[in-house]
């Protein structure tokens, strides 16, 4: 998956994110973070271009369901989910009635939000940049 970089100018919204297992997907040990991404971008490309390994087996096109995040508060400042969003959640693993791909929330609002990733979602085998 290609990751955009950010623009600092246009990133105004606020995203809390709450990591079960931080060194599984930051190599850092802090559970929380705040990062901020603009509108349009999803949560997935958000948290990669802020260094947050989500995993992502089909490159963040709604064909599998690896990138499962909890959307905590913020729903309506996320894309409302799809029928393509829902038929692959439902294949997540610790289905909850908050369940999101974060591949497919896009950010349209500036309210804060906030994520937890599970613990089980973590990139194992990490690629190192060419």
């Amino acid at each position: 998956m290609h990751v955009r970089p950010i623009d600092p100018a246009t990133a105004n919204v606020q995203i809390h994110v709450h990591m079960e297992d931080p060194e599984g997907l930051t190599g850092k040990s802090d559970h929380d973070v705040v990062i901020k991404g603009p509108e349009g971008m999803s949560l997935l490309e958000v948290a990669m271009a802020n260094g947050i390994n989500i995993e992502h087996a089909c490159g963040g096109v709604c064909a599998c369901s690896t990138c499962h995040i909890y959307l905590e508060q913020g729903e309506d400042c996320v894309s409302e989910s799809t029928e393509a969003e829902e038929d692959r959640v439902e294949e997540a693993p610790g289905l909850q009635r908050n369940s999101r791909l974060s591949c497919q929330c896009l950010i349209k609002g500036s309210v804060p939000i906030k994520i937890r990733i599970p613990s089980w979602n973590r990139n194992a085998v990490k690629e190192v940049p060419h």
